[in-house]
């Protein structure tokens, strides 16, 4: 008796072992591929640490930088930069069955936008926008001035509204609150993702894709330093007389231009104000990513 007891117990104990790492083996294959769309100046690199975290807290995951568009190239055209990001996050997309999640950082908030509206047959679950101009730039900011070295705010319309200006990606979202027909006349970027401007002919289509979206976390915070005004990490912007406009008493949410209301009043919008962080460590931050960030990626 005692003999077969010896024999039975390890086959028991094995079996058990077994259903332990086939309920292991599903719960990592579950979690669902994440691709991180990098900032201006920036280069994929910068996000090792970041994705090294989501590795740490969901094993198996499988997580991409895109590498594209880096350092001074971030500077190229925002909608060049949307078609070539797209271009490598395709193939990720049509991979994963379930869908994938993106976390985009500053100006690559604003790509990811491009690609999501633009793009018909995406299958992004959930996009987390991590300190991102979502409602434009309006600043003097060290990134600026390392651009358009002679021009303050006030008088980079100027050049931001033209033809020539609008090769610049900065200027593709420069949303100056004083000169609101020039940059809805001029802007082929921004203007046209918030469907803001007639020459949008696929406002209808860029709005659909938008709402396949399952949820938006906006996050950002009042010691970011950069973008300006911070709260247009949450879609909030400044008025004619740079008093902040939160994103529910904006023209855009109100008349549901591209689909936000719809999102927000369907429960799938959330935002996250943190305070005590500046812009170039929202990705380096621990905190951030396990209260804001870690939850989302399932």
């Amino acid at each position: 008796m005692a003999a077969g007891c010896v024999k039975f117990f390890p086959r028991f104990v094995l079996s058990w072992f077994l259903v332990l790492l086939s309920a292991l083996l599903v719960q990592i294959r579950a979690y669902k591929p994440i691709i991180i769309i990098h900032g201006i100046f920036d280069h994929a690199s910068t996000f090792d640490n970041f994705s090294v975290a989501i590795k740490k807290a969901h094993p198996g995951t499988n997580v991409t930088i895109i590498d594209e568009y880096t350092e001074l190239f971030s500077l190229y055209p925002m909608w060049e930069q949307v078609r070539g990001f797209q271009k490598a996050m395709a193939p990720i997309m049509q991979q994963a069955k379930d869908g994938v999640h993106i976390i985009c950082y500053s100006q690559g908030g604003l790509i990811c936008r491009g690609v999501l509206e633009s793009m018909d047959d995406h299958n992004v679950d959930t996009f987390i926008s991590l300190s991102s101009p979502l409602m434009g730039q309006y600043g003097d900011t060290e990134y600026l001035k390392y651009v358009f070295p002679h021009y303050l705010k006030e008088n980079l319309y100027k050049v931001a509204y033209t033809s020539y200006g609008q090769d610049i990606s900065i200027s593709n979202y420069w949303n100056d609150p004083h000169h609101q027909d020039l940059y809805k006349e001029n802007s082929v970027f921004l203007a046209v993702l918030n469907n803001q401007t007639a020459k949008n002919d696929k406002s209808k289509e860029y709005k659909n894709n938008f709402l396949k979206l399952k949820k938006l976390v906006l996050i950002g915070g009042p010691d970011d330093g950069v973008i300006t005004p911070w709260q247009s990490s949450h879609f909030g912007f400044y008025d004619d007389n740079e008093t902040v406009v939160e994103m529910k008493e904006q023209e855009v949410y109100q008349r549901d231009y591209f689909g936000l209301k719809t999102m927000d009043e369907r429960g799938d919008v959330t935002t996250y104000e943190v305070p005590g962080v500046q812009h170039l460590n929202w990705h380096k931050n621990l905190t951030v990513f396990n209260d804001y960030i870690e939850k989302w990626l399932t």
